[in-house]
């Protein structure tokens, strides 16, 4: 089996940097885009045959050293009784019934991710047999105060007006909730490494929107519930906080073994502060996928150069692929670092 992508997330010695995606199989690929033609989003989450078919597109067509599992973050809120729409070209998914009050949430059921959510473990299982070990495969949920937001919030925010009321005014009823969706997200994890992911990503991409304080009590403290829940299982932990550069060493002291990096920060700098403790994986501004093959590898050296010599580097974009990215400057993303990469990990 293709281990590179493990060796690295244990800061083990590896013949060069890792690369792959930070999102799974999208609209940037038009092999992607021919399926969403014939069917709608949920149902292509929840069709364990299709699920599979797009999660392996990027191994196959762009060269990426790990697979990730094709789902929404928003299937587990789902699970728990609330109601998920998506309508086609209208805003994302939303649910019709946000969270107002504190009945609501302690209605909220823990759910059973080999019943509930079946159909994603179905998912996994396909996909790790049809990837034949060419690579690892990466299960992965949103951070408890992720999925909150949008729980509370209805659908995507400016400004997160309800989700900060709850946390500010009544902060009681925001901590059952999180401490609800820590239990659902670790029992999520785990049934996705029982059915055959070799290794798990937490996102929090809402960290940001809190100040330091906020982000340690509503946010950090419950993904903290989350690795605790899923470390027995032995599996590398990855966890990816947007925009929490103010708080990269608990990130780090949080029981993950690699810390996702946004552009925004200097991987020299953070190696300098977290390198030790933990794999790095990051961190190229999306938005440089836009420039030619020959801008996009004079980027790729330069955080290569930061970084510097030495394994625990896994090199992904700071955030997701945007969905208009020409699918040849993705290939020449990954072929830059698997190309210039071995020059540091002599």
């Amino acid at each position: 089996m293709n281990d590179l992508f493990l060796r690295a997330c244990k800061r083990l010695p590896v013949e060069r940097t890792p690369v792959w995606m930070m999102r799974q199989a999208g609209r940037y690929l038009p092999e992607y885009r021919a399926i969403r033609a014939k069917t709608d989003f949920l149902t292509l989450c929840k069709t364990p045959e299709l699920a599979a078919e797009v999660s392996i597109q990027p191994v196959d067509l762009v060269g990426v050293d790990a697979c990730i599992i094709f789902s929404d973050i928003l299937v587990v809120p789902e699970a728990m009784g609330m109601e998920l729409i998506v309508e086609e070209g209208k805003g994302g998914p939303r649910f019709p019934n946000p969270i107002r009050n504190r009945a609501q949430i302690e209605v909220l059921h823990r759910p059973d991710p080999n019943s509930d959510l079946k159909y994603v473990m179905e998912a996994v299982s396909l996909t790790r047999r049809n990837l034949q070990n060419r690579v690892p495969l990466i299960g992965f949920s949103g951070s408890p105060w992720t999925l909150a937001t949008y729980m509370v919030e209805g659908r995507g925010s400016k400004n997160f007006r309800h989700v900060k009321e709850l946390i500010y005014s009544h902060p009681s009823e925001a901590h059952l909730l999180l401490s609800k969706l820590a239990a659902a997200v670790g029992d999520y994890l785990n049934a996705k490494i029982s059915a055959g992911v070799q290794t798990v990503q937490i996102f929090d991409t809402w960290g940001g929107i809190l100040p330091p304080d906020a982000f340690l009590e509503f946010s950090l403290r419950y993904i903290r519930e989350v690795v605790e829940r899923v470390r027995p299982s032995g599996v590398p932990i990855i966890v990816f906080c947007k925009d929490c550069d103010h708080s990269l060493e608990e990130i780090a002291q949080s029981g993950a073994d690699t810390v996702g990096l946004d552009w925004t920060i200097d991987i020299g700098v953070a190696r300098s502060l977290i390198g030790k403790k933990v794999s790095l994986q990051g961190n190229l501004d999306p938005s440089l996928l836009y420039a030619s093959p020959e801008r996009i590898r004079e980027a790729v050296v330069s955080i290569l150069e930061k970084y510097g010599r030495g394994p625990g580097h896994i090199f992904n974009l700071g955030h997701g692929i945007l969905p208009d990215i020409p699918p040849d400057h993705a290939r020449a993303f990954v072929q830059a670092v698997k190309e210039e990469s071995p020059r540091f990990h002599r």
